[in-house]
């Protein structure tokens, strides 16, 4: 054998220590999956798999007005190119980024089926198509402009980025969650508008508090929407870096033929439907739950997310079952806060203001960066404007001297002799067509030198003034939230948890008619179910009424509003607009006996609607004419029970009650047809439980039906039960002391019939008016012409036969400004009909 086949010598083997081996081997994949695997940048918020996967998009120009590409295409470019991991480990980021339960503002702009949180998978990568959504273009934004640091990639083919320029706080807005090891991060997503208006703040006040960020960024902001309980825990986590929040589901409640569901239309970040159905099955099963009788999952592309749980018949109040659901599933979880992130390619764990400062110093080094390269671009493009100048400034002698030239490196080293141009310029000189030698290319030429002048001067003053780099952020970014940013979803509770259920949080403010039929139904209605009608239309139905019974009050509130119930037995009981159920139009209601505790005979005669019980005063009327005035704080605890609300005669009973601003008018209208018209200085303040002093004196056997206050301006409305009416300037009613027996208001002829109410109304006000058969018109004030006082007005509803005009009330218009407030409208219904003519 020779020596040139002999195999190479055998080396012996090097004993190694275990543990050290272990130790070393342990660090190094430790850092690998630190660095390029589960912590994002605290740069541009992104982990190495999602920027590549965004950088080979940009490769092919996927921006969000080109075409959707196969994600097949991108994941292979992605993996090809600078992610060499696999197609099947690059497609599930890329999903994810175009998910918008995921993430809040999605980087990716998706075609196809990429999955949903019910949860469906996402299509096969060869079906789906993705882009480049707007928020993933202002990332990428600049970065041909020498922004980032670059490197060579894995096959050493190529360039990239090792962050993006990052225009869009993508780690603020969107969050980030990984496990690394020995350490984990979970930021929480944010509502764009929000942190711009904390990095504003911040370039402006550097020295911000944290406690003042957190007023103006209140908290997270989950694409899923939901309800946080309690603001310790986002306290915590914004000036530690840590700290958990609850986050609950938000729901409403439905009553259809005599059963109640909750319908839950936002669960808690990251959880999916499927995982809280089969909880609440788990738990009904076990016994943890028994009031309810099924669970539907009708969440779809359509409707959106719709879980409804339906309750057992023999449920009246759902809290318990509540408390019940947020115990034992899903509906109720605690995320987690751990600001981690690479800062400078350490792992750090970070405020809400390093995170905020952090942001903004790569924005600021980013602009920096690309300021100096535009700034040299523009130099060297001065630089051959100058050579052109001087050129064209001399231009026969450079045609002397390129034509007497015997080659074009002989006239390029002559004018560079000849006029101390560079090798540049005088390449440019001799590149230059003869076209540019006409006046107008001049001037084209000298105006674009300017403007070099200008730009240059403009790049200079801003690297010597970072403040102008602070306001070129500040235009950015509010540029950003006019583009995509939008409104909160998810709302903060002010009750942490471990208290009582605070259902008001969880319920969205809104417009509602609430009606109470003559046997004592009621029901919250959406106001915008009722159409606006012109006078004299047929009207629409508004409950399932019975032959026994008919609608008998209609009030307009809120559904965040406090509700003071006045009876006629002149009691007073307190609840809120969405403690009463809501319902279709169409559905009957729910018995007032159920909602508070009425007394034999009993029946609520008033409903005003309050957000603060303050120093301003409530009027009260009786049908035999008395008025009381009392503060309206006197009314801010009454009792389970209810309490005395205003001291009653015996055969009198309460028709209305008015909250009161300084030197209002007040009108008091009869069934007969008269009224009368004073100040409400006339009636001094009373304690509670007063009778009041008499603000009409009546005529045999009439009665007031209404009370009215108006401020100057306003109209007053009459309504009669036979449909007629009229509209008629408050300045026709003459104002008088208390206590006469007022002026004539309308003739109440046999084709009127009584008077059911008298309103204070604006001409763009509308009114609502219900009738005993269980109709409504809705009609704007301005089609209802004013006319005398002394009068019989006009048709204000067409009525079939034997029906009668139960009720009506104002609704106030859309701009009406009521300060803290929520207007109570003037709402009236009819009391037994007075004789047509009275005794003295």
């Amino acid at each position: 054998m020779t020596d040139e086949n002999k195999p190479d010598e055998v080396r012996e083997p090097t004993p190694l220590l275990i543990e050290k081996e272990m130790k070393e081997s342990y660090l190094t994949y430790a850092l690998s999956v630190i660095h390029s695997r589960a912590l994002p940048d605290v740069r541009d918020g992104l982990k190495p798999s999602q920027r590549r996967i965004l950088v080979a998009m940009h490769d092919l120009n996927l921006g969000p007005r080109s075409k959707h590409r196969k994600c097949a295409k991108i994941c292979g470019d992605t993996s090809g190119n600078y992610h060499p991991h696999g197609e099947s480990v690059v497609y599930p980021t890329l999903v994810r980024m175009g998910q918008d339960f995921n993430s809040r503002y999605v980087l990716v702009d998706k075609q196809g089926n990429f999955g949903s949180n019910r949860p469906d998978n996402p299509a096969a990568m060869r079906y789906t198509e993705a882009r480049l959504s707007q928020a993933s273009m202002h990332m990428l934004e600049d970065i041909d402009k020498e922004t980032v640091d670059f490197a060579r990639n894995y096959d050493d083919s190529r360039d990239e980025p090792l962050v993006l320029p990052g225009r869009f706080p993508n780690l603020l807005c969107n969050g980030s969650s990984g496990i690394a090891v020995g350490m984990a991060t979970s930021l929480p997503p944010h509502n764009l508008g929000e942190v711009g208006a904390a990095l504003e703040a911040l370039l402006e006040e550097p020295d911000i508090s944290g406690e003042k960020l957190l007023q103006l960024c209140p908290g997270p902001d989950f694409p899923t929407g939901g309800t946080i309980m309690g603001r310790s825990g986002i306290a915590q986590a914004y000036l530690t870096g840590r700290g958990l929040i609850t986050v609950r589901a938000k729901y409403h409640i439905e009553e259809k033929a005599k059963r109640r569901s909750l319908v839950f239309t936002e669960i808690p970040y990251q959880v999916t439907v499927a995982a809280i159905v089969e909880s609440i099955v788990e738990a009904v099963k076990n016994g943890k739950i028994e009031t309810i009788s099924d669970v539907n999952n009708e969440t779809n592309a359509r409707t959106g997310m719709r879980l409804v749980v339906e309750l057992k018949k023999s449920v009246d109040d759902e809290t318990v079952t509540l408390n019940q659901l947020f115990k034992f599933t899903p509906l109720q979880t605690t995320f987690s806060i751990i600001n981690l992130a690479l800062d400078r390619g350490q792992p750090k764990t970070m405020t809400f203001k390093e995170l905020l400062e952090a942001y903004r110093d790569h924005r600021v080094d980013v602009i920096t960066r690309r300021t100096r390269y535009l700034l040299r671009k523009a130099e060297e493009r001065k630089h051959i404007l100058e050579g052109l100048r001087i050129a064209l400034a001399n231009i026969d002698e450079v045609v002397e001297i390129i034509k007497s030239s015997r080659s074009v490196d002989d006239a390029r080293e002559r004018l560079m002799s000849r006029f101390e141009l560079s090798e540049i310029q005088a390449r440019h000189v001799l590149d230059m067509r003869l076209a540019r030698l006409t006046s107008l290319e001049i001037e084209k030429l000298e105006a674009e030198y300017n403007e070099l002048l200008e730009e240059i001067r403009g790049y200079e003053a801003m690297l010597a003034d970072v403040r102008l780099i602070h306001d070129v952020i500040r235009t950015q970014t509010q540029e950003m939230v006019s583009q995509y940013g939008d409104a909160r979803r998810t709302t903060i509770d002010e009750e942490e948890i471990g208290r009582s259920i605070d259902i008001e949080a969880l319920i969205e403010e809104e417009r509602m008619a609430v009606t109470v039929s003559h046997q004592g139904y009621i029901k919250r209605v959406a106001l915008e179910n009722y159409r606006s009608q012109g006078r004299g239309g047929k009207g629409i139905i508004a409950g399932d009424i019975k032959d026994e019974d008919f609608l008998e009050r209609l009030f307009i509130a809120s559904t965040k509003d406090y509700l003071l119930f006045f009876t006629n037995q002149g009691r007073a009981y307190w609840r809120k607009v969405y403690q009463l159920p809501e319902m279709n139009r169409a559905a009957r209601g729910r018995a007032l006996v159920n909602i508070i505790p009425l007394a034999e005979d009993e029946r609520v005669q008033e409903i005003l609607c309050v957000d603060v019980f303050d120093d301003r005063y409530l009027l009260f009327a009786t049908e035999q004419g008395y008025v009381k005035k009392t503060v309206l704080a006197a009314y801010s605890r009454p009792r389970e029970n209810g309490i005395r609300a205003v001291q009653l005669d015996e055969g009198d009973r309460l028709i209305g009650v008015r909250l009161l601003r300084d030197h209002q008018s007040v009108v008091l209208g009869t069934a007969a047809g008269q009224a009368i018209h004073f100040d409400e200085t006339e009636a001094r303040p009373m304690g509670r439980v007063a009778r009041g002093v008499r603000g009409i004196r009546l005529k045999g056997k009439d009665v007031v039906v209404s009370l009215a206050v108006a401020d100057e301006g306003m109209s007053i409305l009459t309504v009669c039960k036979n449909g007629y009416g009229k509209r008629t300037a408050l300045e026709e009613y003459r104002q008088q002391g208390r206590g006469g027996s007022g002026i004539i208001n309308i003739k109440t002829s046999e084709r009127n019939g009584p008077v059911v109410a008298v309103l204070a109304v604006e001409t763009n006000d509308e009114v609502m008016l219900t009738t005993t058969g269980g109709m409504v018109v809705r009609s704007p004030v301005s089609g209802i012409s004013e006319i005398g006082r002394a009068t019989q007005g006009v048709r204000f509803i067409k009525l079939s036969d034997g029906d009668e005009v139960a009720s009506c009330a104002r609704v106030p218009s859309e701009d009406e400004d009521d300060g803290d407030e929520v207007a109570a409208p003037d709402t009236d219904t009819g009391s037994p009909a007075a004789p047509e003519s009275s005794e003295d």
